[in-house]
């Protein structure tokens, strides 16, 4: 018993959830679209280059998890869960393309301003903070981070369109066509600097750091608090998607552990665990003075084994 494993699966309604949300962004990226070209505002293409990011990473994360429902092969041991990533790598590219073309128009229409369509403006921004702000209230009852991150996404929205809303406002009152660009430009350094973020996270995830939320000296220090632990080495922990995590480490213990107490020891590590987010936990328990050959810590691998004598 070289590893204690754990798991349970994640199958909830979220994928319905996803693929509701994907058509609606999908069907108010093309409004906005036609809106922004009727208007002749690049503040709303700008904005519509956001939602065809979201509705791409909603379509996306909806057929990745459809896939992930199908479960590991022994190809893919963790499932499919970490194809989401491809997900996100895809959509940031995609967005960071579609802005720059964006910044690029917007900086040509600070150096020539163009006159908007700004009652039209108002009527789209109205439109949008209506719905997108029911597209929060849907998701928002959702638990999975993929629905919180959607949420955030939302939330990031509406606030784009109040700001083209004041800004509509604005130009129906004053003559400052000039408004627009700059609206433009400061939506898409906005969502670039967030683009970055999640492209970060996406790579720390690919690179297998530590989960962010996981401080590893504290578990350390936690779990040489049990009585016979006496050292541990070889603790590695990475994600498989994020959401997911994995750990494995090596324990060594006093040599007149009993079975008994490596059991303990183990399910010690895996209560400093979150059980929601750690699935695949392996614990190899090694005696003082046993040599410690990789991947079995078993009776009998080592000639200083046979020396221990188990009450």
């Amino acid at each position: 018993m070289s590893g204690s494993h754990h798991h349970h699966g994640h199958s909830h309604g979220s994928t319905g959830n996803l693929k509701v949300a994907f058509f609606l962004n999908l069907a108010f990226t093309i409004i906005e679209v036609i809106g922004g070209i009727l208007t002749n505002s690049i503040a709303i293409l700008s904005d519509a280059v956001h939602d065809l990011g979201d509705s791409m990473s909603l379509g996306l994360a909806w057929y990745f998890q459809r896939l992930s429902q199908r479960g590991r092969t022994p190809q893919d041991t963790y499932g499919y869960r970490r194809y989401a990533l491809l997900g996100g790598l895809i959509t940031g590219l995609v967005l960071v393309i579609g802005l720059c073309f964006v910044l690029w128009s917007a900086v040509h229409r600070l150096l020539a301003p163009e006159p908007v369509n700004a009652p039209g403006m108002i009527l789209l921004a109205v439109i949008g903070i209506l719905f997108n702000g029911a597209a929060v209230l849907r998701v928002k009852r959702g638990s999975s981070l993929t629905e919180k991150v959607v949420t955030w996404h939302l939330i990031e929205d509406v606030l784009g369109w109040v700001a083209v809303l004041a800004g509509a406002v604005a130009m129906t009152i004053w003559d400052a066509p000039i408004i627009d660009p700059l609206l433009s430009i400061g939506i898409s350094l906005f969502i670039i600097w967030n683009v970055a973020r999640n492209l970060r996270q996406v790579f720390n995830v690919i690179i297998q750091k530590v989960p962010a939320s996981f401080d590893v000296e504290q578990f350390e220090r936690e779990v040489l608090k049990h009585p016979k632990v006496i050292s541990m080495h070889d603790t590695h922990s990475w994600s498989v998607d994020g959401e997911i995590h994995v750990l494995t480490t090596h324990l060594v213990m006093q040599r007149d552990a009993s079975r008994d107490e490596m059991i303990d020891a183990k399910s010690h590590v895996r209560k400093l665990l979150d059980e929601d987010t750690f699935e695949h936990v392996s614990v190899d328990v090694e005696l003082e003075g046993e040599l410690c050959v990789i991947g079995s810590g078993r009776k009998g691998s080592s000639p200083c084994a046979d020396h221990h004598h188990h009450h």
